[in-house]
């Protein structure tokens, strides 16, 4: 009731102050003023960043009373993004539109919430956005079912979420300059989860099914321009044309061992990425993502040399550029006999200990989050069912999240026995020095504490072949 309250007295904020300043200018044909404000609940630092493809725009600070507000005399209509520091969302601006934003940095994207004029179709976005990503949380056990099955579950996904689209289409009359956001939010989830499920499937159950998939199965593909560069920066795009690279090099070298050749496997998705890619920006991107991958990949010193010379041909991104060549000396320092490197962890009972403490002799560790639920009770059933066969490895789960109330009263629910339970004191520390950035990555530590294996995928079919 006290959270509702809050909200109604946020909105009646909100109105006021798009009521004040809605009267100070007229909005004739030729001016493009607009204003953003908001509140920040429970702020992590003092300001929200207002950006546009990945750029800047300008830094908004908080008030003493968490709140912000700026007045723009000049944007132009299009999709923009508001980061508080690391959560960040979409926010679509139609000319002289005034919005208002409740954030709570506690439950980032769950909490966000717009008023003002242009509000209906931002609440829309946040409410496909969830949806998406619900059903992304289920999709985890699904890679393992038939063909059949998959594609009827994943078109029976589709129509509810486009019924969703199609009513609201309908209903607020956007125009297509904002429909292109919304379409492609409602098309590249469900068309990332058809290029996924192959290379997921074959990895986690040893089965590849392509010769199994029908002759519509990738008609999909036929319909999209890579280089729209409205797109070049909109998650929802980049992350469907990172899986489909993947999955065009895993098709591609089906007769080569994927695993015994990560480099040519890499390699194959660059020059895809350089002859399919003629913007800039999006080939970056893509580049970007695809040397991400390779180096968690491949720890082998002489290969990344072959692979980065090919990588810097094709990216102009000097402070990505950087960025990766900073992960690579990180994942040199976890290769196989090197102490894992200590970061602080926090225990059920709110102690901070160190992770040198307790990874001193034979370890599983894995990772989870409150925000993806099927994989949480995937990894934990997993590691219970390793834990029976091999019983000489302690099983560690390391919790990502900052909420120390949450994450216990998730473990009290769920009761996943004897694994030890452990939450990260700062996420941050624990991606640049463990580097993950993957939610399925676990760590092998030897009888001694030392890394065995740094880079491995629980749900591997091969994983239990690592334990010994």
């Amino acid at each position: 009731m006290i959270a509702y309250s809050k909200k109604i007295l946020f909105l009646f904020y909100s109105f006021a102050i798009i009521s004040i300043v809605g009267c100070k200018k007229d909005f004739s044909d030729d001016n493009y003023v607009a204003y953003f404000g908001g509140e920040v609940i429970n702020p992590k630092n003092n300001y929200v960043l207002f950006m546009k493809d990945d750029e800047v725009i300008d830094t908004l600070y908080l008030n003493n009373k968490n709140q912000f507000f700026k007045q723009f005399d000049s944007l132009s209509p299009g999709m923009y993004t508001f980061k508080h520091e690391p959560e960040y969302q979409y926010v679509y601006f139609d000319k002289n539109d005034s919005l208002m934003v409740r954030i709570n940095s506690v439950d980032f994207d769950e909490s966000v919430v717009f008023c003002g004029r242009g509000d209906e179709k931002n609440n829309f976005l946040m409410e496909l956005y969830l949806k998406n990503e619900d059903d992304k949380n289920k999709m985890f056990d699904l890679f393992d079912s038939p063909v059949n099955d998959f594609i009827k579950n994943i078109d029976s996904s589709f129509k509810t979420r486009k019924r969703f689209y199609e009513k609201k289409k309908e209903n607020l009359k956007w125009n297509d300059d904002f429909d292109l956001y919304a379409k492609s939010m409602l098309d590249f989830h469900h068309f990332a989860k058809k290029e996924i499920y192959p290379m997921a499937h074959k990895m986690r159950t040893g089965e590849n099914v392509t010769s199994q998939l029908p002759p519509n199965y990738y008609n999909h593909r036929g319909k999209i321009d890579f280089n729209n560069k409205l797109l070049t920066t909109y998650s929802p795009f980049v992350r469907y044309l990172t899986h489909m690279m993947s999955n065009v090099s895993f098709n591609a070298l089906k007769e080569v061992d994927l695993e015994e050749n990560v480099l040519e496997l890499h390699l194959h998705k660059l020059n895809i990425a350089d002859t399919l890619f003629k913007n800039e920006k999006i080939r970056n991107k893509i580049v970007n993502n695809i040397a991400f991958s390779y180096l968690l990949e491949d720890q082998d010193a002489n290969k990344n040399a072959i692979f980065l010379e090919r990588y810097n041909q094709l990216s102009s991104d000097k402070e990505k550029i950087n960025e990766i060549n900073k992960i690579g000396v990180s994942i040199q320092q976890l290769k196989k006999g090197n102490e894992l490197p200590e970061i602080p962890l926090i225990d059920l009972n709110g102690k901070k200990i160190s992770s040198k403490s307790i990874l001193n002799k034979k370890s599983v560790v894995f990772f989870w989050t409150k925000n993806a639920d099927s994989h949480m009770v995937s990894a934990h059933k997993k590691a219970l069912d390793f834990m029976k066969k091999n019983p000489t490895y302690q099983y560690i789960a390391i919790n990502m999240d900052d909420n120390q109330g949450e994450w216990k009263k998730i473990l009290e629910t769920h009761q996943f026995g004897n694994i030890n339970e452990f939450r990260a004191n700062d996420f941050e520390e624990l991606k640049e020095k463990w580097v993950i950035t993957k939610l399925h990555r676990v760590i092998l530590l030897d009888e001694n504490g030392k890394i065995d294996n740094g880079f491995v995928n629980l749900f591997d079919v091969k994983f239990e072949k690592l334990l010994h």
